[in-house]
């Protein structure tokens, strides 16, 4: 039963046909016959059928919860063996929001020294991504914030504080400051994230807190974009502290606090509410709290 299970959790992820029998390895014909022997084994209808995916029905929705439940507890019991008899060993995915990426290899370089056997991939995806992806079980492990948005059920492990700056070239406004307020920040010519982006949301709220509103010359969801523009002169950002540390901005670029206020919003480690937990994300998130303990001596 456990194969047609993964046909319909992917199905209900794909929400088509042809698509969710990609993703399983198969033909659409046997995706759609796993599937209909799985209803008639629980003796209801769980997809809507026409002659494409039309959504699934109440009954649907129901399986689609312990069908998620299973999977997941069957896939935890294999690399528990796997690893009672051969050790630490598979593949690891995270997704983590575009401004926690500089900081994943503290993360996943310590976990490797330990445990050789194990290999990652990382994706950059924003908030909202990280937790479906999370639910879907196309990822091991999220990074993300905890304290903005609302999360649902996930277990968590807080990493750090976010604290943000004012990211900018030697020679504009501000760049010869200690400090700036929210409210000088917003008449620069500001490169931000996209609005899809948690961090972005949050820059905006802090911004709106201080009674102005921001439009920025330059918007984009990559990291990436945002330095090469600030390194023109031409532009600024806001980024987070922990970023700029982590890249180590020198001449002629600068990192200034940005107060009233200091805002902080907490960044950390998800994972499915699932006890107990594969080995492998049980490993994860021991070495997390470990990480977690280093950012708060190191503040």
């Amino acid at each position: 039963m456990i194969d047609k299970l993964e046909f319909f959790i992917a199905l209900a992820r794909e929400e088509h046909f042809g698509r969710a029998a990609e993703r399983c390895g198969v033909t659409q014909p046997t995706l759609s016959a796993g599937i209909k022997q799985l209803e008639d084994q629980l003796g209801v209808m769980l997809v809507k059928r026409g002659s494409r995916f039309q959504g699934l029905t109440p009954e649907g929705a129901q399986v689609l919860a312990w069908a998620r439940r299973i999977v997941g507890d069957t896939r935890a019991m294999k690399e528990e063996m796997r690893a009672a008899k051969i050790g630490l060993t598979g593949h690891i995915r995270i997704a983590a929001i575009p401004t926690a990426l500089a900081m994943v290899a503290r993360l996943t370089t310590p976990f490797r020294e330990k445990h050789p056997g194990v290999t990652f991939s990382i994706l950059s995806r924003t908030s909202i991504e990280v937790l479906t992806l999370l639910g879907n079980f196309d990822i091991d492990a999220g990074i993300t914030y905890l304290d903005n948005e609302p999360l649902g059920r996930v277990a968590s492990v807080p990493l750090y504080n976010e604290r943000y700056q004012l990211i900018t070239a030697v020679g504009t406004p501000y760049s010869d400051r200690d400090h700036v307020s929210w409210a000088e920040v917003s008449r620069l010519p500001l490169c931000l994230l996209t609005p899809d982006m948690q961090n972005r949301r949050i820059i905006d709220q802090h911004l709106a807190e201080a009674g102005v509103q921001v439009r920025p010359t330059l918007e984009s969801n990559s990291m990436i974009v945002l330095f090469s523009h600030i390194r023109t002169g031409k532009w600024s950002s806001i980024m987070p502290l922990n970023l700029t540390e982590t890249f180590g901005f020198s001449e002629p670029i600068r990192s200034i606090p940005i107060v009233d206020p200091d805002a902080r919003h907490t960044v950390g480690l998800v994972a499915a509410p699932r006890q107990p937990q594969t080995p492998l994300v049980s490993a994860l998130l021991d070495e997390a709290m470990t990480l977690a303990s280093d950012f708060r001596q190191e503040r």
